[in-house]
């Protein structure tokens, strides 16, 4: 099923490792941060607060919704500003929420099982998220990267597989994209003529309208298997 297969994409987020545990740890370290150092902005705002505004400013300005490193220091920015800061404050406390953002645990099997497939193929995340790949306990495991922060446009937009398939030199029909996102990942990915594998770590059930993927797996040890058999 696979034996065209040259160039694999990653999705990143709930995919290779799981998300909402850092993004909350990093919104924790962010606060207090801000509590420390910017306590007339944490007097008048609680954590929720500073999601809901930053929410707000992503849908008053679509045109930077996709970055979402951009969207956090533009909310604090304006969040700041209004009580007094300096514009640095925001610089400050986004290098805070970053450096959290980027302590991600990848699941048990992932880190062996990228290396193997890495022997093979060319490997390319693609990620909607704000975790720089660099900074990670993946930083070995991949060719290239990319964010929609980078390309300018976020899954399920196709500029993302289009640039990954430039960066690699692999045309898009040599390509296998794996994700847990149906709408963001497989439907767009398959809409390409890209193959797709998608991620059920937690035995979710297909959106009964979506065409499925062309395999499903719960962990990437398993796509580790089918592609060896493939070869």
């Amino acid at each position: 099923m696979f034996r065209h297969v040259r160039l694999i994409c990653f999705d990143l987020d709930e995919t290779l490792w799981p998300c909402q545990p850092v993004i909350q740890a990093a919104e924790a370290e962010c606060y207090a941060w801000l509590a420390r150092f910017a306590p007339r902005l944490t007097a008048r705002h609680s954590a929720q607060d500073l999601r809901d505004h930053r929410l707000a400013l992503s849908r008053a300005r679509p045109d930077i919704a996709h970055d979402l490193g951009e969207l956090r220091l533009r909310s604090l920015t304006e969040l700041l500003v209004a009580e007094g800061y300096e514009p640095d404050v925001a610089h400050r406390a986004s290098a805070v929420f970053s450096a959290a953002r980027n302590r991600v645990t990848p699941y048990a099997e992932v880190v062996e099982a990228l290396q193997v497939l890495r022997r093979n193929y060319a490997l390319i995340a693609v990620t909607n998220g704000n975790a720089q790949i660099k900074h990670t306990p993946l930083r070995d495991c991949f060719d290239h990267s990319l964010t929609a922060a980078e390309i300018g446009a976020a899954k399920p937009d196709p500029a993302m597989f289009h640039a990954a398939s430039t960066r690699s030199g692999v045309p898009l029909d040599a390509c296998l994209h794996v994700g847990d996102d149906p709408l963001r990942d497989i439907k767009p990915a398959r809409r390409l003529g890209m193959s797709t594998v998608w991620v059920n770590r937690d035995d979710r059930a297909w959106p009964a309208t979506l065409q499925p993927a062309d395999l499903q797996v719960s962990a990437i040890d398993q796509l580790v298997r089918v592609l060896t058999a493939a070869r």
